[in-house]
């Protein structure tokens, strides 16, 4: 049995009441938090945290990304979606080998890591390597292999649906139950329509969802009308993939069908707004989705394309586009978008218990350092972390009761050493691009 102890903590819950406190502890026994307010008499920790000047609050779930590409971070600038993906993205992974993902995914996790993400949602290759590096590292993750099923497109790995389908078995729950997985089929763009009714009976049978990339690009929603007669979400649908509650990700041109497809399915849509913005590709309808009853995340989809993995960042812009957009500033309140980077993305996941402070939830939390200028005078404190804090104000990290990130410090990975390794790997596969051939028809 291991005990911890946060004392004098300011305590942002994210309860059903929006319940905070002030100089508050928090004690934490083995993988649960069993008391806040106050520690039960008998209780005896194994080690004590001061937290006065910090704020606890669930740590972040990050729901769609591609972890991996760390090491594809700039690699691929200033271009429009097509030619990011054919000019950079698909040359660049054709150099893509199996050890490189251990290498790209334990970068993503320091990243992750000290700017407050516990959990990530990930859809890329080599799988089993990611895995690796949740077992390491204390995190969380939800891991879906991808697999292109297209007539056009080299399988990376390479893989197949039945080899990704014994992946899915053998790592569900595994890591003390913090790797769950799903099905990772690409798209409907690049996906043949036999792949995904095949993905979609083999979700059914191992009882999991599908995370799949859904109507990024008006051009991909045309393209389905002219082939299938219908948009991407409702070609899906017809299709399976939806049975079980499923991601999509980023969901930016949708109608009024497609939303309620979305909810009556109980999918979960992970929006990845800076993506979004950076290869202007308008940005998801968060504030509609959420008003039709549609579970919504937040991602920062993958470093090539964000080119981070911050989801105070990615928060932040959230709540910023919504109101800009809908023209509304009062739409999407901090209270609301830390909803969206917590608990919603630690739902999306599959990790209901988490995402909340309270007593029996899982302890997946933070503390941020509130002793700083830009986060004082604390009038509003949803408001200061949403629209103030930084990654660098993350000072302690806790998964499951275990501390990840101690004063600025990570107790489970060798940073140095994965900065090096991973640098090394990226300039390689950059080396490696010239003349591979296009891919993307999106």
């Amino acid at each position: 049995m291991s005990t911890l102890l946060l004392k004098h903590a300011a305590v942002l819950t994210l309860n059903a009441e929006n319940t905070i406190l002030e100089s508050s502890s928090i004690a934490i026994q083995d993988e649960k938090i069993i008391a806040i307010g106050e520690p039960p008499r008998e209780f005896v920790a194994d080690e004590i945290i001061d937290a006065q000047h910090h704020v606890a609050l669930p740590g972040f779930f990050n729901a769609h990304t591609h972890a991996a590409m760390t090491l594809l971070r700039g690699s691929a600038e200033d271009l429009p979606l097509d030619r990011w993906f054919n000019e950079g993205i698909w040359r660049t992974e054709s150099a893509l080998q199996e050890e490189d993902v251990y290498w790209g995914v334990a970068l993503a996790a320091c990243e992750m890591l000290r700017s407050g993400t516990v959990a990530f949602a990930d859809h890329y290759f080599y799988m089993h390597n990611v895995a690796r590096v949740v077992q390491e590292s204390g995190m969380k993750a939800l891991l879906a292999w991808c697999v292109f099923g297209s007539d056009f497109a080299k399988e990376m790995g390479p893989t197949t649906l039945e080899l990704t389908s014994d992946f899915v078995a053998e790592f569900q729950n595994s890591a003390g139950g913090r790797i769950k997985t799903m099905l990772g089929p690409h798209s409907p763009y690049i996906s043949t329509e036999r792949s995904l009714r095949d993905a979609a009976n083999v979700a059914r049978k191992l009882n999991v969802g599908c995370h799949i990339h859904v109507s990024e690009s008006q051009a991909q929603v045309d393209n389905s009308y002219k082939q299938f007669g219908k948009s991407p979400v409702a070609y899906l649908n017809e299709l399976g993939i939806f049975d079980n509650p499923s991601i999509a990700a980023h969901a930016i041109y949708v109608n009024e069908d497609d939303i309620e497809i979305l909810r009556a399915k109980k999918v979960s849509v992970a929006a990845c707004p800076k993506t979004h913005l950076k290869l202007a590709m308008q940005t998801t309808r968060i504030v509609d989705l959420l008003n039709a009853g549609v579970h919504v995340a937040l991602g920062t989809d993958g470093a090539a394309s964000n080119n981070n993995l911050d989801m105070l960042e990615v928060m932040r812009l959230a709540a910023l586009l919504q109101k800009h957009d809908s023209g509304d500033a009062t739409v999407l309140p901090s209270m609301e978008a830390l909803r969206l980077a917590t608990q919603h993305g630690a739902r999306a996941m599959g990790f209901n218990n988490s995402g909340v402070l309270q007593v029996d939830a899982d302890a997946d939390l933070i503390l941020l350092d509130m002793d700083k200028p830009h986060l004082v005078p604390r009038h509003n404190l949803a408001a200061n972390i949403v629209h103030s804090a930084r990654a660098s104000d993350v000072n302690y990290v806790i998964v499951n009761g275990k501390v990840l990130l101690r004063q600025g410090e990570l107790t489970t990975l060798d940073e140095e050493k994965i900065m090096r390794e991973a640098e090394a790997r990226g300039l390689r596969m950059a080396r490696s691009a010239q003349g591979q051939t296009q891919m993307y028809k999106g």
